[in-house]
């Protein structure tokens, strides 16, 4: 990688940082002026602020940390150390002037909690997955394959990487196919299966799991996949004392036609040709609290966010942690389906 990749000015946009750190794949960018490095922009600098101000269209400036961690050329052996002290992924070197002479990188890995996160994940996978037939006329939808293994098992391996052991897994449609699926193959990890004698949407099957879970766990729709740390998720919605955290994804939409704006008097304010929308939506991943389970009635169909939206009028707290539009891959239609699987390709490649 060359450091003018890692480099932003500070008069750009949060959103284009945003697209900056995904290009990257790296969790951090700095902020150079007059060749001098002046500031630090990481990927938790832009969710605190989002989650504070909730403006897209602030710049880099108002954003940034101005008192970044940098060595000198002479401390560069002790670059590894400090890194490793202050769970940094990319460290600049400076010469006398404070210009950046090299960034140093550290592994994911090297630098990771390895600590076994051990929370339960549940997984709602007793869906018909309309939207993608003729595939589901012949697969239940967790069992649809993106590349060599099914989405489901993707889902699963992403959370047994930070140590979560204990998947329960509510079924309904073609059901009997998933548990085969299961039981024919080699896992590390435990699966118990729940199943609805109707379809209870995507929140009423956890009336199941009363007295089954009494500690906090996640909630996941079965066609997603987020590449996020869960563990940095699971300390923000304890840090923040949420009942519910959901995770939502920037999205941007491009609206393909000038849209116009006009007064009462029907004169025009302003025109946008083809404005791009950002706006933050729902990828179907939460960190739950146990006592959800007693809001729940039994056999009552009722989705998650009518579940959210109960708790919420009782005063719950309910809060978002925001990822990025690249962080997150939903397989609920065939568009998005390929490029999930565009996605997962090139991140094995």
């Amino acid at each position: 990688m060359k450091i003018i990749e890692f480099l932003i000015d500070e008069d750009k946009t949060i959103i284009e940082a945003m697209n900056r750190l995904n290009e990257l794949s790296k969790k951090v960018l700095f902020v150079v002026k007059n060749d001098k490095l002046v500031a630090s922009l990481t990927d938790g600098d832009i969710r605190r602020w989002i989650l504070k101000k909730g403006n897209l269209d602030a710049l880099v400036r108002d954003v940034a940390n101005y008192s970044p961690k940098y060595l000198y050329e002479h401390e560069k052996d002790e670059a590894m150390k400090y890194m490793k002290e202050y769970f940094i992924e990319a460290l600049p070197i400076l010469n006398s002037d404070r210009n950046i002479e090299t960034i140093i990188l550290i592994n994911d890995e090297e630098i990771r909690d390895t600590t076994p996160l051990d929370l339960p994940v549940v997984i709602m996978a007793g869906g018909k997955g309309t939207r993608l037939y003729p595939y589901t006329k012949i697969l239940p939808k967790p069992l649809i394959p993106i590349g060599d293994i099914p989405i489901v098992e993707h889902i699963m391996n992403r959370f047994y990487y930070y140590g979560c052991n204990d998947f329960y897994l509510i079924l309904n449609h073609k059901k009997e196919m998933i548990k085969a699926y299961f039981s024919d193959i080699k896992k590390e990890y435990n699966i118990f299966y729940f199943e609805e004698n109707k379809p209870l949407g995507t929140g009423g099957g956890l009336s199941l799991l009363k007295n089954k879970i009494n500690k906090t766990f996640v909630l996941s729709n079965c066609d997603i996949l987020i590449n996020e740390n869960i563990r940095k998720i699971f300390e923000f919605h304890k840090e923040e004392h949420n009942f519910i955290t959901m995770v939502c994804s920037l999205k941007k939409i491009k609206i393909p036609y000038g849209v116009i704006e006009f007064d009462s008097n029907g004169e025009i304010i302003e025109m946008k040709e083809k404005p791009e929308l950002s706006f933050f939506t729902n990828t179907g991943i939460y960190i739950v609290e146990p006592e959800v389970l007693n809001e729940l009635n039994e056999n009552e169909s009722i989705s998650f966010p009518e579940i959210i939206d109960r708790v919420r009028h009782k005063g719950k707290r309910i809060g978002i942690y925001p990822i990025s539009e690249e962080s997150w891959s939903d397989m609920g239609e065939f568009e998005e389906m390929d490029k999930m699987k565009r996605k997962m390709e090139k991140r094995y490649e």
